[in-house]
């Protein structure tokens, strides 16, 4: 083998598929759950009205006229931006947080043992509980639903990053102290990367509870925001109003899904395909 090939590297073959052995998979996997969607639809709206009554339930069609009718005179995007201010800060702010307090706390053992059980209950309070001593600390302002979403998001980023961090092998931390690697070569080029897992496993877990908390302080005190929007509608017994928030709130919950997917995709490139 001559140097010139030796510092190339590895030689690339690419294989020569066909689109449909490329992307098959995906392409059956998305038609099914478009099919599957498209047939819960449409039982939905036949069913509306003759065999149950529409009046609690609603049909497809009035709620796109809904949506339609919020999206004309502004309603629905006045309100969504307010309710996705308040899901991205309080899960940014509650994953930062969750984060660094997962991975330090889990690498100090003594101390990890210690708070263990205090952040277990801590993390057993239910947060619809929280709402009302928020309102008392932070008033009913934006600051509280964005805290309040917060902490619901740290506690799962907080479990599922020291769990990570817990798990790492023993035999990569022992083979890098043996080439001389100190605490912090440790800590950064085994212990990070290999936590990662659990970490994004935590931030997906949080997404829709980041949702849930900021919904839940708006329907708890509020006068704006998605979580307004479905107690106003309620009230009025309105259902397609309710609904079409719902599928507001499941819109954007996918859309932070699939940014917090796009991110695992980047950060995991060190691990081997699956296929």
């Amino acid at each position: 083998m001559t140097a010139t090939a030796m510092e190339a590297g590895p030689v690339r073959v690419g294989l020569d598929r066909s689109w449909w052995q490329r992307h098959g998979n995906t392409t059956i996997v998305w038609v099914s759950r478009l099919a599957l969607l498209a047939v819960i639809l449409v039982l939905w709206q036949i069913a509306a009205d003759r065999w149950i009554d529409s009046t609690f339930t609603s049909k497809p069609s009035d709620i796109v006229r809904r949506l339609a009718e919020w999206s004309g005179d502004g309603t629905l995007w006045t309100n969504a931006w307010i309710t996705v201010q308040e899901i991205v800060y309080g899960f940014l702010l509650g994953a930062a947080a969750g984060a660094l307090a997962g991975f330090v706390l889990a690498s100090m053992n003594l101390v990890y043992r210690v708070l263990d059980p205090f952040m277990l209950a801590l993390y057993s309070i239910p947060k619809v509980a929280l709402a009302p001593l928020f309102i008392v600390w932070f008033g009913i302002g934006v600051h509280m639903k964005v805290l309040l979403a917060a902490v619901t998001v740290f506690f799962l980023v907080f479990l599922n990053t020291a769990a990570g961090v817990r798990e790492v092998d023993r035999g990569l931390i022992d083979a890098v102290r043996l080439m001389g690697g100190g605490r912090r070569d440790i800590a950064l080029k085994v212990v990070l990367p290999a936590s990662m897992t659990g970490l994004l496993t935590g931030l997906k877990v949080a997404i829709p509870y980041a949702l849930i908390g900021a919904v839940i302080g708006e329907l708890v005190a509020s006068n704006r925001g998605l979580g307004y929007l479905i107690n106003d509608a309620a009230a009025q017994f309105d259902t397609a109003g309710v609904f079409a928030t719902l599928v507001v709130l499941s819109v954007i919950a996918g859309l932070l899904n699939v940014v917090v997917g796009l991110i695992g995709k980047r950060v995991n490139r060190w691990k081997p395909l699956d296929e």
